[in-house]
C-alpha cells in the first residue's frame, strides 16, 4: 500500500457548487480522494424514489476505483446506505457509504436519542435503519426538503450556483427545531453530504457531538494507514515517565 493511499468516493450526477466542508471539495481532506461520478444516479432517482436499478451502476463504479488502486470506499449520498451490504460485497476494500454506518455506535457512545438531519425527511425509510443494523436506534429526524435554497440546489437541481449564507440559516431553523421538539439528543448525525461544511454551526447551536461523512471517512483512512509508534528505546522512558504520573509502578 501507497504511504499516501486514495479514498474513492461515489457520486451522484450533480453539478452545483461543492464547498470546503463537502466530501466532493478535495480540500475537505488531508489525504488525496478519487471520484467517480455515476451517470443517471440523481437526488430524485436515489433520494426520493429509492430506484433499486441504481445499484448495478453503483457496484460497477465502486469496483472500478477499487481496480484503480484506492484503499477504502465511500459515497457522496447518505441515502446510498440501501445498497450498502451488496456495495461492500463487491469490493475487496473496506467500503461505508454513507454517515449511517455510524448510527449503532453513536448511539452506543451517547445511551440517549440520536439526531438526524437528512436531505428529506419523507424519504428515510426503516429499510435505510435496517440496512446498517440501526432499526432499534432511538432517532429524532429532522429533513431539509422543506427548504428553498436547500430544495432548489440540491433535490431539483434547479441552479448550479450556491447561497450559503441561506443555507446556513436554513440548517441553524431546522436543527434548532429538532432540539426544541427533543430534549434528550446526545448526539447528531448529519446523513446528507452537502451539510457536512455546516457541521460547526450545528455542533455550536446543540452543545453536542457531530458525526457525519467526514468523521466517519477520516476515522476509516486512519485505520488504513497505521504508522509504529515511537521506537523501543524511547518505549521505556515515555511508559516510565506514564507510571509515575499516575501512581503506578513503572
Amino acid at each position: 500500500m501507497s504511504d499516501r493511499p486514495e479514498i474513492g468516493v461515489l457520486c451522484l450526477q450533480t453539478s452545483f457548487d461543492k464547498i470546503p466542508g463537502h466530501i466532493r471539495n478535495p480540500a475537505t481532506f488531508d489525504f488525496p480522494v478519487r471520484y467517480r461520478v455515476v451517470e443517471g444516479a440523481t437526488p430524485q432517482r436515489l433520494v426520493r424514489e429509492a430506484d433499486p436499478t441504481l445499484l448495478e451502476p453503483f457496484v460497477t463504479a465502486a469496483r472500478d476505483l477499487a481496480d484503480a488502486g484506492v484503499a477504502g470506499i465511500t459515497g457522496a449520498c447518505g441515502f446510498l446506505v440501501l445498497f450498502q451490504a451488496e456495495l461492500a460485497a463487491a469490493v475487496d476494500v473496506p467500503l461505508w457509504s454513507s454517515s449511517l454506518v455510524q448510527l449503532p455506535m453513536v448511539h452506543r457512545m451517547v445511551g440517549r436519542t440520536v439526531g438526524l438531519l437528512v436531505a428529506d425527511e419523507q424519504a428515510l425509510t426503516p429499510r435505510h435503519l435496517a440496512a446498517v443494523g440501526a432499526q432499534d436506534v432511538p432517532v429524532a429526524v429532522t429533513g431539509m426538503a422543506g427548504q428553498p435554497e436547500f430544495r432548489e440546489v440540491m433535490l431539483e437541481g434547479r441552479r448550479d450556483t450556491l447561497d450559503v449564507d441561506r443555507l446556513a440559516a436554513e440548517v441553524d431553523e431546522r436543527v434548532d427545531a429538532l432540539a426544541g421538539a427533543h430534549r434528550d439528543l446526545g448526539a447528531l448525525v448529519v446523513e446528507c453530504t452537502d451539510l457536512v461544511p455546516f457541521a460547526h454551526r450545528i455542533q455550536a447551536r446543540l452543545g453536542l457531538p457531530v458525526f457525519d461523512i467526514v468523521t466517519l471517512t477520516t476515522m476509516a483512512y486512519a485505520t488504513l494507514t497505521r504508522r509504529p509508534y515511537p521506537a523501543a528505546g524511547g518505549a521505556r522512558t515515555s511508559r516510565s515517565r506514564a507510571a509515575n504520573s499516575s501512581g503506578l509502578p513503572p
